[in-house]
């Protein structure tokens, strides 16, 4: 092997070495336990928050109310816009990837169906959803796409609420119409005699 054949071996073996540093350090973040909501058109997925001042700023804001923004898309591989506000940016060259949440230039958001290479300060990345998934749950391609960030699944809770407002209400209704005799039992079909209904005495003089 000649000295040439040598050094050609070492410089690639460097490049690769330096390649593998860069992967291990955008993918090795602390994350938050406290997961972020996005909702785009009714639909809501989780977002994995890393730990950095953006993050910690972004979550004491949510607490205070959920924040809705309208994103654009732009270049192919992202939605992105204003927050309305500003957070503290701790950037570096980052490679994003699909799924990937990142603040650029302090005061922006941008979620990627594609992947790009800028200097950003990461925030996190939406769980679980493959490549076409993000495209469609971010609207790829579209404009003025309202997104809404939270700290609670909302649309859930609604669906919650709405249900068990329902069934209560149908309860009362039925309370409403059930007979009692003056002893407190149920009063059986075709009872004749005083009852007791919502709270009030009536003569039942039967029923066919």
């Amino acid at each position: 092997m000649t000295m040439k054949q040598i050094v050609m071996i070492l410089s690639a073996l460097l490049v690769m070495s330096c390649c593998s540093d860069e992967i291990q350090a955008q993918t090795n973040y602390e994350t938050m336990t406290t997961k972020m909501y996005i909702t785009i058109d009714g639909r809501t997925e989780t977002v994995t928050l890393v730990i950095n001042s953006a993050t910690q700023a972004l979550v004491a804001k949510l607490k205070e109310a959920p924040v809705t923004v309208t994103l654009n898309s732009s270049g192919g591989f992202e939605i992105w816009g204003a927050l309305g506000f500003s957070l503290p940016t701790s950037n570096e060259q980052i490679n994003a990837q699909p799924g990937d949440v990142i603040l650029y230039s302090g005061s922006n958001i941008c979620m990627f169906y594609g992947t790009n290479s800028w200097s950003y300060t990461r925030l996190g990345k939406i769980d679980g959803l493959s490549t076409d998934e993000l495209r469609t749950f971010l609207k790829a391609g579209q404009s003025n796409i309202s997104v809404t960030l939270s700290l609670n699944n909302t649309t859930g809770i609604n669906a919650v609420k709405s249900e068990e407002i329902k069934d209560k209400s149908s309860l009362q209704s039925k309370a409403s119409e059930t007979e009692f005799t003056l002893n407190g039992t149920l009063a059986p079909a075709g009872y004749k005699g005083v009852v007791i209904k919502n709270g009030k005495k009536y003569l039942d003089k039967g029923k066919a």
